[in-house]
């Protein structure tokens, strides 16, 4: 494999779900991979199961909610790690509850993971890839950021924040050679459905699977130098669940 394929990826939220999913697909190209998420158990199977694929990867257990210290430990990981050439900002939390009966701690709580430890993530890994003149970065958003659904609230400010950070983020990085991709998926079959901040039951077998969404993400990746996805929105064909 030549040097120009070669490339190493940072994936958030790798434990599980469309991280997990995009980790096996990034493997399976021949892209490194450095994993991250709190857990670092759950990291570790991940890590294995990718390294049967030939490739390099390594697991690393970051805190995303400790804002203040997001992006020396993205510097530090990247320095361990080699440069990084693609980044998935994938991890978040999903919430649901009516926006009169959302509690600030709550609201914050999302808006901090979902939106602004993404920016510190992107800032921890803009400085290498401006020196290269070159990096992808890949922002996991969600159709509820442009299709507004009662009980949402928060998830979907969060999720239209992140859209118009990527959107900014191309414009502003474009001359360096950044491509920046904000990827919409409607409601994905993963592990958010049964986490307790998430209160709705819907059916599961006609949502995208996370394999899906993760072989948009690679698409997106692979595509030529001179060719950019801005935004995907990718939705079950049932619909909008």
């Amino acid at each position: 494999m030549s040097v120009e394929q070669k490339r190493r990826a940072l994936i958030t939220g790798a434990s599980s779900g469309i991280g997990k999913a995009t980790a096996l697909a990034f493997a399976k190209a021949g892209i490194d991979v450095a994993l991250v998420s709190r857990s670092l158990d759950k990291l570790e199977a991940v890590r294995e199961a990718v390294e049967h694929t030939g490739v390099e990867a390594k697991a690393y257990a970051v805190d995303l909610a400790r804002l203040s210290e997001v992006k020396e430990n993205i510097q530090a990981l990247a320095l361990d790690f080699g440069d990084i050439d693609i980044l998935v900002n994938n991890a978040g939390i999903a919430y649901t509850g009516n926006l009169s009966e959302t509690p600030l701690e709550d609201w914050q709580q999302v808006i901090d993971l979902n939106l602004t430890s993404v920016f510190q993530c992107i800032l921890g890994i803009l400085p290498s890839m401006r020196d290269r003149g070159t990096g992808t970065i890949i922002n996991v958003a969600s159709i509820a950021a442009k299709q507004p659904f009662p009980g949402w609230g928060a998830y979907s400010v969060s999720k239209a924040g992140l859209i118009a950070l990527s959107q900014t983020l191309a414009q502003e990085e474009r001359t360096h050679g950044i491509r920046v991709t904000a990827i919409s998926p409607g409601a994905v079959n993963t592990e958010l459905w049964d986490t307790e901040t998430v209160h709705v039951n819907l059916d599961r077998s006609k949502m995208l699977t996370p394999e899906i969404v993760a072989q948009s993400i690679l698409h997106t990746v692979l595509l030529p130098q001179q060719a950019v996805i801005d935004e995907l929105t990718l939705m079950p064909s049932a619909g909008a669940l």
